[in-house]
């Protein structure tokens, strides 16, 4: 494990979530980052709704946090709006709304304009966004390239766990 209890914890992820309602789809990615030592801050700010206070945040956060990670639905303006203010790597997570099944908010993430990034993951899979988030941070914590390692032979055991189960 990469950070130990007990330890100062330095690598840090942002989670910000356009709503609260978007909490249930970064769960499972914020349990996994966690599960690794890695520091999480999670926050619900809206690029239209609380434009000063997001961009305060992200003031506080400036030399603290390696990357973050940004969920929106609908018109899905919030990893844009925050890659457009930081420099720290921006991980977009479109949202499935109720309007085109998240169709909007992915196509509003990955076509960002020119000179302003914004890496993008799976309709409503925080969990992919957390694991982007890891391999980001391996360039300067190499020790999570361990880590990394163990979670996908996690799950490679549990699928040959399953064949196994199928075969009986």
């Amino acid at each position: 494990m990469f950070l130990q209890k007990g330890m100062v914890n330095y690598v840090k992820v942002a989670v910000v979530m356009g709503s609260k309602s978007d909490y249930p789809k970064l769960e499972d990615g914020i349990k996994l980052l966690e599960r690794y030592g890695i520091e999480v801050v999670v926050r619900a700010l809206s690029a239209h709704r609380t434009p000063h206070e997001l961009t305060a945040f992200l003031e506080e956060i400036e030399g603290t946090v390696d990357v973050i990670i940004a969920a929106a639905g609908k018109a899905a303006h919030l990893p844009g709006v925050i890659a457009s203010q930081t420099l720290i790597p921006v991980i977009g997570l479109p949202i499935k709304s109720s309007t085109m099944d998240g169709l909007d908010s992915l196509l509003s993430i990955v076509q960002m304009p020119k000179g302003i990034p914004v890496a993008t993951v799976t309709i409503d899979l925080g969990l992919n966004a957390a694991l982007l988030a890891m391999q980001i941070m391996t360039l300067k914590y190499p020790e999570l390239i361990e880590d990394l390692k163990a979670y996908r032979k996690e799950m490679a055991d549990k699928v040959l766990e399953d064949d196994r189960s199928l075969r009986k």
